[in-house]
């Protein structure tokens, strides 16, 4: 392995890293959260071809969620959710109001965004409240 190779394997485009620690489905989404202004570098904004190595700390934006972390190593591929996360360590008072949001979410019945196609239950209910004839035969 040559020189230019073991140098390789410590950094990796900050959009890339995103994406295989599974914070993002996509690389786009990735590159759309980092150009919204969603991502932050050491406390500065970033591009998405900036070069993440181990011991940088990110700030994610996603939703009403937020991460601090600190990158501890770096994966070309995207492996499982258990996998992804040995890639980065999470600040403990981050996790904690992270953890805080969704249970109080929780608490008032926010579990999910119903956004995107109505469910089977959705589209039935629908159409009772539609077509009051629906339903009664």
């Amino acid at each position: 392995m040559s020189a230019g190779d073991a140098r390789a394997l410590d950094s990796l485009r900050l959009d890339k890293w995103l994406w295989a620690a599974r914070f993002f489905k996509t690389r786009q989404l990735a590159v759309e959260a980092i150009n919204g202004g969603k991502v932050h570098v050491e406390g500065q904004r970033a591009k998405p071809g900036r070069t993440i190595r181990p011991g940088n700390r990110l700030e994610i934006h996603k939703g009403a969620l937020t991460w601090e972390i600190e990158v501890v190593a770096i994966d070309r591929q995207r492996r499982g959710a258990t996998e992804a996360a040995t890639l980065y360590v999470e600040d403990e008072a981050s996790r904690l109001r992270r953890q805080a949001l969704v249970h109080e979410r929780r608490e008032r019945g926010e579990t999910h965004d119903r956004r995107g196609r109505p469910t089977k239950r959705d589209r039935r209910q629908i159409h009772r409240f539609t077509d009051p004839s629906h339903g009664q035969e």
